[in-house]
């Protein structure tokens, strides 16, 4: 156990050890058997006389705060003292306005819900840990190249190559190793385009309603973002505004609302982007999960004028822990978006990427999607007929045919769904409304997104009795 002592002049330096050290332990912060330096070396750290230590530890041990074990050194005796109570440091300098505006975070670490219909979260009941554990834990070995070296910002070279050939050949994405760069997920890779691409006052256009968190950073850099409508082709192009520097777009599977990007829609983005100068961000969310239905062709594989950086993730398919992102930029941009993650964290850690490098060569990937894509599909199936029976026409399923939710319509636009929402979370069903992700103050849509990533395809049926309940 580290110690940090401060001595104040040069009157009974014991005491004040002494009453330091006892005031670690009853604010909880030294706790039982935490073994702490010997009197010789704390001694030779204050540049005190070991006596003067050894008086102090006399003193801690009589008044029941130590106890020596012969042969293996001191430790703190098991206390009884509150947990520890530390308290929130005050004052400081106020942020800029605009982080008092944002929404707080949406809390994903806390307990699960006892029925857990939250979009987006994978079956972690389902990963080969025991696989990934072995991957990562040949990245550990004293005798592993640059274990003890920095990396690329761009990411390791056997991890681009991973995910260049990849999305080649599951997604038909264009690149080779050079054209992809290693994030900490999807929210980084925005990050860093947005920093490179854009300069506050610029307009952003992305998808109302739409997945929230790129949207508030986008705000946060001090951009100015307009929510554009989505209809059952998805994104509307002819209501793009014309100013627009840069589109954000989920057209595998658009968030929230689950509709595809139609074919015709896919090449109007592109001449408009052609047209106007700005830059697409395709976030192809969901895609590796199709369940029916001829996949389209990423908005990258049709891109000719270097209009397009894709970006995706390891987060559904894997799990949300581990943190992997990348995107596939082109040539004009690459340089300034490795600078960009050079400044941002110098690179993103270097076992987690060799473990996946490695989990995609072997094979592991393919196979954990092949297995996953079948238990979701039959949840899926399963979700999207209880909705039709189980509410009639109340609550209204949008047409799916991919990804890990899907999204129910209210009766009525005006419809209520938070308080909707917030029901069914009383009663144990975790769920969001679909009003959370809307642009603009009054939502275009109102309802409720259903995931079922995370939820036993047994337990479906009785997670929706009681969200009818609510109803």
């Amino acid at each position: 156990m580290e110690l940090r002592i401060e001595l104040a002049g040069r009157g009974d330096l014991a005491g004040q050890i002494r009453d330091q050290i006892a005031g670690l332990v009853k604010q909880g912060l030294l706790r039982a058997d935490d073994r702490i330096p010997s009197s010789r070396e704390l001694a030779a750290r204050l540049g005190v006389s070991r006596t003067t230590v050894a008086t102090a530890y006399e003193q801690l041990t009589a008044d029941g705060f130590l106890q020596a074990r012969t042969g293996v050194g001191t430790y703190i005796r098991n206390p009884t003292v509150e947990p520890p109570t530390l308290s929130r440091l005050t004052g400081g300098p106020e942020p800029q306005p605009i982080w008092a505006g944002l929404h707080d975070p949406e809390d994903l670490s806390a307990a699960a819900p006892r029925f857990d219909l939250r979009a987006g979260i994978p079956d972690a009941r389902s990963f080969p840990f025991a696989t990934w554990r072995a991957a990562v834990a040949d990245q550990f070995r004293p005798n592993v190249v640059g274990t003890a070296a920095y990396g690329d910002p761009a990411g390791d070279p056997g991890l681009r190559t991973a995910v260049a050939r990849h999305v080649a050949v599951s997604r038909s994405v264009r690149g080779g190793p050079d054209d992809v760069l290693i994030t900490n997920g999807i929210q980084q890779a925005i990050d860093l385009i947005a920093r490179v691409v854009l300069k506050p006052g610029d307009v952003v256009a992305v998808e109302d309603p739409g997945y929230g968190p790129p949207r508030v950073l986008f705000r946060s850099l001090g951009l100015r973002v307009v929510g554009v409508p989505v209809d059952d082709e998805g994104l509307v192009v002819d209501a793009l505004p014309a100013d627009a520097r840069l589109v954000y777009v989920t057209p595998a599977h658009q968030f929230p609302l689950g509709v595809p990007l139609s074919a015709q829609r896919r090449t109007a983005l592109l001449e408009w982007a052609a047209r106007t100068g700005a830059t697409i961000v395709e976030d192809d969310y969901d895609s590796e999960f199709r369940f029916a239905g001829r996949p389209l062709e990423p908005l990258q594989s049709l891109d000719r004028d270097g209009s397009v950086i894709y970006v995706g993730s390891f987060s559904k398919i894997m799990l949300p822990t581990i943190r992997l992102g990348f995107l596939v930029a082109p040539p004009s941009l690459y340089g300034a978006l490795r600078k960009a993650k050079w400044l941002t964290d110098w690179h993103t850690a270097l076992p987690l990427q060799r473990a996946l490098a490695t989990f995609i060569e072997n094979g592991h990937l393919a196979h954990h999607l092949r297995r996953m894509r079948r238990t979701y599909a039959q949840r899926h199936h399963h979700l999207q007929a209880a909705l039709h029976t189980a509410f009639d026409g109340t609550l209204c399923p949008l047409p799916s045919l991919a990804g890990l939710h899907v999204a129910v319509r209210s009766p009525e636009p005006t419809y209520d769904d938070t308080a909707l929402a917030a029901r069914a979370t009383e009663l144990g069903v975790g769920l969001l409304p679909l009003s959370y992700h809307a642009v603009d103050p009054q939502p275009r849509v109102t309802g409720l997104i259903l995931g079922y990533g995370a939820i036993e395809q047994n337990r479906i049926d009785e997670a929706l009795a009681l969200l009818k309940q609510c109803l």
